[in-house]
């Protein structure tokens, strides 16, 4: 087998997909991986650690590109049209391929304990690099850190609509219309508070 493969990791990663749906995730091992791909371990472990890394390969690569994200953003922009201004660069980047692999990267995580963990931790790398940028961009560490959950929220809710839906709206339209339905809500609150002060002080 010649050392230069071509599409080796993703014939890898569509290989440990099939094979953690039909056998389950902990009854796979790497040789049956690399058996389906047609290509050899060494071959894989040039690509993964290991085969968790087959599912959250993407999100090692998630911070980074929001902390980029942030830290390129012009320094008058305000936290909310930084986290709108790169909506679309995250979908495309990040989530660019075919839907189907990603509603069966999601039942395989859902149906493993440990794979459920991997993810939050993930989750979380990606809200500190968030709370880290802006940060660095002046914030004071509680607005950070509420800007960084909420924006991981977004991501979430957004994600888990497009994944959802039958005939979904493109992932960044969803990411955009989420955050605008957040922005709606916090209107929202905002008014209530002050109709219910008002209210108070005529009183």
């Amino acid at each position: 087998m010649s050392r230069w493969q071509p599409n080796a990791r993703e014939r890898l990663a569509d290989a440990a997909l099939e094979l953690f749906v039909e056998q389950g995730f902990a009854s796979t091992t790497v040789p049956e991986i690399t058996a389906r791909a047609g290509l050899t371990t060494r071959t894989f472990f040039r690509h993964f650690a290991d085969k968790r890394e087959v599912l959250f390969d993407s999100g090692d690569s998630l911070p980074a590109l929001a902390r980029r994200i942030i830290a390129e953003a012009p320094p008058e922009l305000s936290p909310i049209a930084v986290i709108a201004g790169g909506l679309d660069t995250v979908a495309s980047e990040q989530f660019g391929g075919d839907i189907e692999h990603f509603r069966t990267r999601r039942a395989v995580i859902h149906a493993d304990e440990s794979l459920r963990e991997r993810e939050l931790r993930k989750m979380s790398a990606l809200s500190e690099a968030i709370s880290h940028g802006f940060r660095q961009r002046g914030l004071d560490e509680l607005r950070a850190t509420l800007v960084a959950h909420v924006t991981a929220t977004v991501f979430s809710v957004a994600i888990g609509r497009w994944l959802d839906e039958d005939k979904p709206a493109p992932l960044s339209e969803l990411l955009h219309d989420t955050l605008a339905v957040l922005r709606s809500v916090l209107d929202d609150l905002d008014a209530s508070g002050s109709k219910a002060q008002a209210r108070a002080d005529s009183r």
